[in-house]
């Protein structure tokens, strides 16, 4: 199932949040990203937000997903950028405020479960590629 993420504010007081789930839980969460953008009384200063997860070593990093400057890009799509919580969204630079939103995702193990068709191959799934034909010059 979907919820709507409704977002978090990053400032400069709140500089970090951060996105987890209980452990508890044995669905997978998917949290995805839309938007990033700055807020009403943001200045005209760059302001580099930066997603610190974990990759498939379990060592945290962090990345940089949107640098906002209110005079040139005051709002970046993130096209439904996808993160495994638990994920923390960090103002690295500039005071803000800035917007983050998206949708969170819930898939329970037992949605998941689904049972291969023996009949199905990838070159039946996919026309096959035809050379181009050449065009003949008009002389």
């Amino acid at each position: 199932s979907d919820l709507l993420f409704p977002g978090c504010e990053l400032t400069a007081s709140t500089k970090s949040y951060t996105f987890q789930v209980d452990e508890e839980d044995d669905s997978d969460h998917i949290l995805a990203l839309s938007v990033v953008c700055l807020t009403d009384g943001a200045k005209d200063e760059c302001n580099v937000v930066e997603v610190i997860g974990r990759n498939h070593e379990n060592q945290e990093i962090a990345v940089p997903v949107a640098n906002l400057k209110l005079s040139c890009q005051p709002l970046l799509s993130l096209d439904n950028f996808k993160l495994q919580p638990p994920v923390t969204f960090r103002l690295a630079a500039g005071s803000g405020p800035v917007h983050l939103a998206g949708w969170h995702q819930i898939v329970h193990r037992e949605d998941a479960s689904f049972e291969e068709d023996d009949d199905f191959s990838v070159e039946d799934a996919l026309p096959p590629i035809m050379p181009a034909k050449k065009q003949r010059s008009k002389q």
